[in-house]
């Protein structure tokens, strides 16, 4: 039966990553031309978003949102969602419709095909390097002038399995601060069982969503950094026991 699994697993697998390449493949023209300019990068963000609905889609994932507010159009947002999962990227493209930059990991931008675009349109950071946490800083201010909103992963990478919910790192929220910029807690409560890093694992089946209600920046200062960023937490973790 394990060895039946392992062959679905496998299989499962190959099929995602088909998902994410035949819609690249087919706009790509498209998605070359829609990244030639900044200032065209909300056309990107709508074939992004198709894309992701594909693979979703493709997978067997029965996507549920649940929203108990919703961003204004033309307003700048700090997005956030725990990680679990490879499929994280696409739910939050899924989930938000206000166009948003990923702030991630540079070692995405090697993954074929996928990566071309990712270096192009994310702010991509090297954690390890101070320099690239200031060039983070910048290069998200310039997009937040642009009227962009940001989207952060606050666990600052994958977290063992194990752990429901890692600590937080202070970058998205001092940022969101320092930009007077509310911040848009989201919980993914089933990516991990649907889709985690672990190669032998994964099904189709439910894929819950649900967006908090915003938390306001106004009046704060860099000095409330760490209560905000645990209160995010807290709100995300509750839901994730919730959703057990």
């Amino acid at each position: 039966m394990k060895i039946f699994k392992n062959i679905f697993y496998t299989f499962y697998r190959i099929w995602f990553y088909i998902l994410v390449a035949l819609p690249i493949i087919v706009m790509f023209p498209f998605l070359v031309v829609s990244i030639l300019k900044e200032s065209w990068y909300p056309y990107f963000f709508k074939m992004a978003r198709l894309w992701s609905w594909f693979i979703l889609i493709g997978m067997g994932f029965r996507v549920k949102i649940e929203r108990e507010e919703i961003p204004k159009k033309n307003k700048s947002y700090m997005f956030i969602a725990n990680h679990t999962s490879m499929a994280d990227i696409m739910l939050m493209l899924v989930t938000v419709k206000n166009p948003f930059v990923f702030v991630g990991k540079a070692e995405l931008a090697k993954i074929p095909l996928f990566g071309f675009f990712y270096k192009r349109t994310s702010i991509l950071v090297d954690r390890s390097n101070p320099k690239s946490r200031q060039a983070v800083f910048l290069r998200a201010q310039r997009r937040l002038k642009q009227g962009m909103s940001i989207c952060i992963f606050p666990e600052g990478g994958v977290p063992d399995e194990s752990i429901v919910l890692d600590d937080f790192k202070d970058g998205a929220f001092r940022m969101a601060i320092n930009h007077h910029i509310p911040i848009v807690p989201i919980t993914f409560g089933d990516n991990k069982k649907r889709f985690s890093y672990t190669f032998f694992s994964g099904s189709p089946g439910k894929m819950r969503s649900k967006v908090h209600r915003f938390m306001s920046t106004e009046g704060l200062t860099t000095k409330d950094t760490k209560l905000v960023n645990e209160q995010s937490r807290l709100l995300i973790l509750n839901q994730l026991k919730v959703y057990k």
